[in-house]
Order: structure tokens, then sequence, then C-alpha cells
């Protein structure tokens, strides 16, 4: 019997002696391991077949069109993937979790978006009439490196995502970087040169834990951006992200607009951006908010930061406070350092 094999079946024993709260914690929160397959139970599909050669593109393509649990048998050491295409989650899935075991690098080769959900796409399966609120598929992001995303030219929903792509459903991220990645250089509202996110099931917040966000260019919102989203980021790091839009939104007369949220870049109502115990060093914008724009149209939005450290990032043209322009509610800024 394989060693991988053997260590999925012991681990599997535990989880199955475990009460049933410790199963569901392993599934969601599991620790860094020196193995590429999910801890607390066992994959529902493995790409690869224990080489680097035999984790493909192809491979992620399909696990990701399957659905499930998805591990990685590549090796021992760390491999990156060159996707050839975008991995497109299909919405009959109810959940689709990617665990690289902190050994997984998937890059887009700075031509292609690396993966896709979207609920209100048809091609996709259109499971339901309110496809902007369903609450599946679910996507975990775990353990994984996303680098050299592009998703530059896409116009579905609006473009941008240039490694991760989300409409509807919900989306966590844990434990995982994303580098160098791209979108739409210019366009008063396109975003998020990592990760682009409309709609979540019931208004809830994407979860973000213990990533770290680097080296994004994009018109707005070079790290992460959202419309009519909330976000719950908690022991992360973002630096060196760029917002590169001339002209912000709405776009000023002669321009093409963006520029906005170096980092993060949120728009839309009831939003709410909760930041705990991260660093937001070294971003910049062209326009407003170098590490964080926030704008509630309605004014009901809130913005909390506790423990973090947000410093040198530039705003070359507006900012309510150093690095951050804000219109809500309120906002809250506790134990940490602005400036």
């Amino acid at each position: 019997m394989r060693a991988g094999v053997v260590a999925a079946t012991v681990l599997a024993a535990v989880v199955a002696s475990a009460p049933a709260t410790a199963t569901a914690s392993l599934v969601e929160e599991g620790a860094p391991a020196p193995v590429t397959r999910p801890l607390g139970r066992a994959a529902d599909v493995v790409v690869g077949t224990g080489t680097p050669a035999s984790c493909t593109s192809r491979a992620v393509v399909r696990a990701v069109a399957k659905g499930g649990v998805i591990g990685f048998d590549c090796g021992p050491s760390p491999v990156t993937i060159a996707m050839k295409r975008t991995a497109k989650v299909v919405n009959t899935s109810a959940r689709v979790v990617l665990d690289g075991g902190g050994l997984v690098t998937l890059s887009g080769e700075g031509r292609r978006r690396i993966l896709y959900l979207n609920t209100c796409d048809r091609a996709q399966v259109w499971t339901t009439s309110h496809c902007n609120d369903q609450a599946e598929p679910r996507l975990v992001l775990k353990r994984m490196r996303f680098v050299r995303g592009n998703s530059t030219g896409e116009a579905t929903d609006g473009g941008g995502g240039g490694a991760v792509f989300v409409r509807g459903g919900r989306l966590r991220i844990l434990d995982s970087t994303f580098a160098d990645n791209r979108c739409d250089r210019t366009g008063p509202d396109v975003g998020g040169a990592a990760v682009r996110v409309l709609d979540q099931h019931r208004d809830r917040p994407v979860v973000v834990r213990r990533s770290t966000f680097t080296g994004g260019r994009c018109s707005n919102g070079s790290a992460i951006s959202s419309i009519g989203v909330s976000w719950r980021i908690s022991g992360s790091t973002f630096t060196g992200n760029r917002a590169v839009g001339r002209g912000a939104n709405p776009a000023r007369p002669g321009t093409p607009g963006g520029g906005s949220g170096g980092a993060i870049y949120l728009d839309g109502d009831d939003i709410h951006l909760t930041v705990e115990d991260s660093a937001i060093t070294g971003n910049r914008a062209r326009e407003g908010g170098g590490a964080i724009f926030f704008v509630s149209n309605d004014r009901t939005g809130t913005l909390t930061i506790d423990g973090s450290r947000l410093t040198d990032n530039p705003s070359d043209g507006f900012e309510t406070i150093p690095g951050i322009f804000f219109l809500g509610a309120s906002r809250t800024i506790t134990d940490s350092v602005v400036r």
C-alpha cells in the first residue's frame, strides 16, 4: 500500500473517532501539513498520481467541474501547475474545496483567469430563479497559491478577478497566497487583480484568513474588489498592490476611470468590512484609498479595523484618513496603526 494511502487511512480513522464538531473543524480549518491531500476527510477527487507531471491543467479543470473536496497528489515537493484553461465551477456542485496542502501553485501564466464561479452564468448551469442569492456552490480555497492570473478583456459581469472571479454562492479563503495577478488597467468599477466578488448568499461576508495578497495590478482594488459584498479579513497581509486606473468613479470627463483601492475596493449599499490582526502596507492608488476604498452608497455600511497595521499606502488623489477613503455609517479603529 502506498504511503499516501496509509496516511489517508490513518487520518480517516482518527476523524471517524472524533466528535462531530471536531470533524467539522478539521474539514474547514485544517492546519498546514506536509501532504497535499485535504485534512479531515478523504478527497472526492485527487489531481495527480504522485508525480509533478501528472498534475496538469486538464486534471484541475476536470476536478473543479466535478466538484467536492479536491486534493492533490503531485509528489512531496512544491509544484506549479500552468493553467491552459480557466477552471470553472458547475453550479450544481454543493461544495468545491481546493486544498493544496501548502504545496500547490496554480498559475495563469499571465494570460488567463485561473478560477471562475458564477451562479448566474447559464453555461455553468442555471439552477434557480434567484441566481444572485443562492446558498451553493460553497467555494473554499485552502493552502493554495494563485499566481499570474489575468482577466484583462473579460467582459462577463463587468470583468475583473484576475485569479478568481465569484458571483453567488459562498466564498472562503484560508491560508492562501495570491501574487502578481492582473485585470483591466482602466475602468471606473472593474477590479480585483486577485479576487473579484459579486453577490454572496444572504449578504453573508466573504471570509479571508491567514492569507497574503501581493503584487496585484488592476484599475481598482488590486488585491480584492467587490460590489454589494461584505468581507471579514483576519491574520492577512496585503503588500505591493497598485490601483493603476485614472479618473475615479464616476470617471472624470476625458478619463477612462478607475484608480481607487490600492489593495481593497468595496462599493455597494449595506456592506461591512472587518480587518483584524492584519497588515496592509506599501500599496498605492492613483486616485483614492491607497489601502482601502470603501463607499456605501446609502451610507449604511461600516468599516472596522482592529489589531492591524496600515502604513505607507499613498493615495495620489484623495482620502479621508491616511490610506483610506471611506463613505459610510461609521468607522471604528482600535489597537491599530494607520498612517
